[in-house]
């Protein structure tokens, strides 16, 4: 019997799904720019550019929570080794959702400046991130199932980063679910998840699972 040959385990560097990414991101904050458009009447224009907050509003806060998303996304894979095909058809689910996000902030904006639909359009701009988010927990808990990570980072930090993504979950429902009733209280939760997760997560460099090893282990 001829000998059996063996196979190796074909692995894929993170590399071009990082730079395939980065890509979506940056267009997808380019085109929120789109939304905001100059007023038509010069001999007013002070008032017409003021009458624009509706669009300066949603303008800066989708970009600093597609900011925010960027950078997690850069902590979930800064820690991966490689990646497997659920991961690239995962993480497309992920930037198609993002790249709708241009959409939902110029809803989100039009109905602030038509005083009408507000409650919709929360809903819509809301859920949008939520998908987004339940998609970061999709993943991560994929990577760690699949044993895709890099093994320094270890049970804590490991925790730590799920426990952030977890946690956008439960924010951003909250906002959807506030913002069903009273929209504005809606939307000011869900700016409020800004601060928060552009923070470090701690352990997420495997310091604390050292830390966590008993004396002379």
């Amino acid at each position: 019997m001829p000998p059996k040959r063996e196979t190796s385990r074909l692995t894929r560097s993170p590399g071009r799904l990082l730079a395939f990414s980065d890509g979506v991101f940056a267009i997808a904050v380019t085109l929120l720019v789109l939304e905001i458009q100059p007023p038509h009447d010069f001999g007013r224009l002070a008032q017409g550019l003021g009458a624009l907050w509706p669009s300066y509003l949603a303008y800066t806060l989708s970009f600093l929570l597609i900011g925010q998303v960027w950078v997690n996304h850069h902590v979930m894979f800064d820690r991966v080794r490689h990646v497997d095909r659920g991961v690239l058809f995962l993480n497309t689910l992920l930037l198609m959702v993002i790249a709708f996000l241009p959409f939902s902030t110029s809803l989100l904006a039009e109905a602030l400046r038509a005083e009408q639909g507000l409650r919709a359009s929360v809903v819509v701009y809301g859920g949008t991130l939520w998908t987004a988010a339940a998609l970061f927990n999709i993943v991560w808990a994929h990577l760690r199932r699949a044993k895709l990570l890099d093994p320094g980072l270890g049970p804590f930090g490991a925790r730590a980063i799920g426990r952030r993504f977890a946690l956008a979950l439960v924010w951003i429902g909250s906002g959807i679910l506030v913002g069903a009733f009273v929209p504005i209280a809606g939307v000011a939760i869900i700016a409020a998840f800004l601060p928060a997760y552009y923070l470090p997560i701690r352990g997420e460099y495997g310091e604390d699972d050292t830390a966590e090893q008993p004396a002379g282990n």
